[in-house]
Protein backbone atom coordinates (compact mmCIF):
# COMPACT_ATOMS: atom_id res chain seq x y z
CA UNK A 1 0.00 0.00 0.00
CA UNK A 2 1.20 3.81 -0.70
CA UNK A 3 -0.02 6.58 0.64
CA UNK A 4 0.73 9.71 -0.43
CA UNK A 5 0.08 13.10 1.17
CA UNK A 6 0.85 17.05 1.20
CA UNK A 7 1.43 19.06 4.04
CA UNK A 8 1.08 22.57 3.69
CA UNK A 9 0.83 26.03 6.18
CA UNK A 10 2.50 29.06 7.18
CA UNK A 11 6.36 28.99 7.97
CA UNK A 12 6.65 28.28 11.29
CA UNK A 13 3.87 26.39 11.69
CA UNK A 14 5.69 23.00 12.14
CA UNK A 15 4.92 21.97 8.34
CA UNK A 16 8.17 20.57 7.78
CA UNK A 17 8.48 19.11 10.89
CA UNK A 18 5.05 16.99 11.01
CA UNK A 19 6.00 15.79 7.26
CA UNK A 20 9.17 14.65 8.69
CA UNK A 21 7.97 12.62 11.41
CA UNK A 22 5.16 10.99 9.43
CA UNK A 23 7.87 9.90 7.18
CA UNK A 24 10.90 9.04 9.87
CA UNK A 25 7.96 7.04 11.40
CA UNK A 26 6.80 5.32 8.28
CA UNK A 27 11.03 4.67 7.79
CA UNK A 28 10.86 2.63 11.27
CA UNK A 29 8.20 0.67 10.27
CA UNK A 30 9.81 -0.86 7.48
CA UNK A 31 8.23 1.20 4.80
CA UNK A 32 10.10 3.09 1.71
CA UNK A 33 9.63 6.71 2.31
CA UNK A 34 10.25 10.31 0.47
CA UNK A 35 9.73 13.47 1.95
CA UNK A 36 10.17 16.43 -0.02
CA UNK A 37 10.36 19.69 1.76
CA UNK A 38 9.07 23.07 -0.15
CA UNK A 39 9.24 26.75 1.26
CA UNK A 40 10.12 30.27 -0.02
CA UNK A 41 12.54 32.50 1.24
CA UNK A 42 11.16 33.16 4.51
CA UNK A 43 11.60 30.90 7.52
CA UNK A 44 8.55 32.40 9.60
CA UNK A 45 5.26 33.63 7.89
CA UNK A 46 6.15 32.40 3.94
CA UNK A 47 4.21 29.52 2.87
CA UNK A 48 6.23 26.44 3.13
CA UNK A 49 4.39 22.46 2.34
CA UNK A 50 6.02 19.32 1.63
CA UNK A 51 5.40 15.68 0.12
CA UNK A 52 5.49 12.88 1.79
CA UNK A 53 5.44 9.29 -0.15
CA UNK A 54 4.75 5.79 2.42
CA UNK A 55 4.92 2.52 0.61
CA UNK A 56 5.17 -0.86 1.29
CA UNK A 57 6.71 -0.86 -2.55
CA UNK A 58 9.40 0.96 -3.93
CA UNK A 59 8.81 4.45 -4.42
CA UNK A 60 9.32 5.65 -8.31
CA UNK A 61 9.01 8.96 -8.07
CA UNK A 62 8.98 11.47 -4.86
CA UNK A 63 6.69 13.69 -6.64
CA UNK A 64 3.31 14.35 -5.40
CA UNK A 65 0.52 15.44 -7.93
CA UNK A 66 -2.68 13.70 -7.10
CA UNK A 67 -2.49 13.30 -2.76
CA UNK A 68 -4.36 10.73 -1.03
CA UNK A 69 -4.50 13.05 1.95
CA UNK A 70 -4.00 16.68 2.68
CA UNK A 71 -3.09 18.02 5.66
CA UNK A 72 -3.80 21.96 5.42
CA UNK A 73 -3.13 24.47 8.28
CA UNK A 74 -4.50 28.01 6.34
CA UNK A 75 -6.93 28.72 3.69
CA UNK A 76 -4.35 29.49 1.43
CA UNK A 77 -3.27 26.01 1.11
CA UNK A 78 -6.62 24.53 0.92
CA UNK A 79 -7.67 27.13 -1.51
CA UNK A 80 -4.57 25.71 -3.28
CA UNK A 81 -3.91 21.65 -2.76
CA UNK A 82 -8.23 20.49 -2.12
CA UNK A 83 -8.42 20.22 -5.59
CA UNK A 84 -5.29 18.12 -5.78
CA UNK A 85 -6.87 15.62 -3.49
CA UNK A 86 -7.69 11.97 -5.11
CA UNK A 87 -11.12 11.17 -5.20
CA UNK A 88 -12.18 8.91 -2.17
CA UNK A 89 -9.32 10.63 -0.35
CA UNK A 90 -8.91 12.60 2.85
CA UNK A 91 -8.25 16.41 4.12
CA UNK A 92 -7.32 17.42 7.83
CA UNK A 93 -7.61 21.23 8.16
CA UNK A 94 -7.42 23.32 10.86
CA UNK A 95 -10.50 24.82 11.69
CA UNK A 96 -9.18 27.26 14.06
CA UNK A 97 -7.92 29.09 11.10
CA UNK A 98 -10.02 28.41 8.58
CA UNK A 99 -13.46 29.15 9.28
CA UNK A 100 -15.52 27.95 6.70
CA UNK A 101 -15.20 24.64 6.35
CA UNK A 102 -14.29 23.42 2.38
CA UNK A 103 -16.49 21.90 0.17
CA UNK A 104 -15.97 18.55 -1.83
CA UNK A 105 -18.56 15.96 -1.99
CA UNK A 106 -15.42 13.16 -3.26
CA UNK A 107 -13.46 13.24 -0.23
CA UNK A 108 -13.67 13.00 3.14
CA UNK A 109 -13.06 16.02 5.26
CA UNK A 110 -12.19 16.64 8.83
CA UNK A 111 -12.20 19.98 10.83
CA UNK A 112 -9.77 19.80 13.60
CA UNK A 113 -9.16 22.97 15.86
CA UNK A 114 -5.55 22.59 16.11
CA UNK A 115 -4.46 26.08 16.93
CA UNK A 116 -7.49 25.82 19.92
CA UNK A 117 -6.14 22.68 21.25
CA UNK A 118 -2.57 23.40 21.47
CA UNK A 119 -0.13 25.67 20.57
CA UNK A 120 2.40 22.29 19.21
CA UNK A 121 -1.10 22.43 16.41
CA UNK A 122 0.70 20.09 13.96
CA UNK A 123 1.37 17.55 16.84
CA UNK A 124 -2.34 17.69 17.15
CA UNK A 125 -2.73 17.51 13.53
CA UNK A 126 -0.20 14.22 13.87
CA UNK A 127 -2.78 12.55 16.46
CA UNK A 128 -5.72 13.48 14.37
CA UNK A 129 -4.03 11.78 10.93
CA UNK A 130 -2.51 8.99 13.25
CA UNK A 131 -6.44 7.87 14.53
CA UNK A 132 -7.92 9.02 11.09
CA UNK A 133 -5.41 7.04 8.49
CA UNK A 134 -3.70 4.28 11.20
CA UNK A 135 -1.19 4.77 8.62
CA UNK A 136 1.68 4.91 11.24
CA UNK A 137 2.12 4.04 15.13
CA UNK A 138 1.25 6.33 18.18
CA UNK A 139 4.09 3.72 19.74
CA UNK A 140 6.71 4.56 17.01
CA UNK A 141 6.00 8.49 16.62
CA UNK A 142 6.52 8.70 20.74
CA UNK A 143 9.52 6.02 20.67
CA UNK A 144 11.20 6.29 18.08
CA UNK A 145 10.52 9.53 15.76
CA UNK A 146 10.61 12.43 18.60
CA UNK A 147 13.46 11.06 20.46
CA UNK A 148 15.06 11.55 16.82
CA UNK A 149 13.50 14.56 15.79
CA UNK A 150 13.64 16.67 18.90
CA UNK A 151 17.86 16.29 20.09
CA UNK A 152 20.14 19.04 20.66
CA UNK A 153 18.44 20.31 23.47
CA UNK A 154 14.63 20.28 21.94
CA UNK A 155 13.95 16.95 24.23
CA UNK A 156 12.48 18.94 27.01
CA UNK A 157 9.41 19.56 24.50
CA UNK A 158 8.92 15.56 23.69
CA UNK A 159 6.18 15.28 26.87
CA UNK A 160 4.43 18.55 25.77
CA UNK A 161 4.33 17.20 22.20
CA UNK A 162 3.23 13.87 23.08
CA UNK A 163 0.04 15.50 25.19
CA UNK A 164 -1.08 17.46 22.08
CA UNK A 165 -0.41 14.60 19.88
CA UNK A 166 -3.12 12.63 22.44
CA UNK A 167 -5.08 15.68 22.37
CA UNK A 168 -5.21 15.32 18.38
CA UNK A 169 -6.14 11.93 19.14
CA UNK A 170 -8.91 12.41 21.36
CA UNK A 171 -10.77 14.70 19.76
CA UNK A 172 -10.75 13.00 16.70
CA UNK A 173 -12.37 9.81 18.57
CA UNK A 174 -14.65 12.56 20.19
CA UNK A 175 -16.10 13.87 17.25
CA UNK A 176 -15.76 11.85 14.27
CA UNK A 177 -18.19 8.69 13.97
CA UNK A 178 -16.52 5.73 11.97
Amino acid sequence: MSVKLIISGFGGQGVLLLGDIIAYSALKEGKNVTWVPSYGPESRGGTCNCQVICSEKSIGSPVVDEPDILIAFNLPSVDKFMKTVKKGGIMLYDSSLVKEKPKRDDIKIYGIPATEISDVANMVMLGAYIELTKNIKLETVVNLALPEKLKGGKEKFIPKNIKAIKKGIEYVLKNFNF
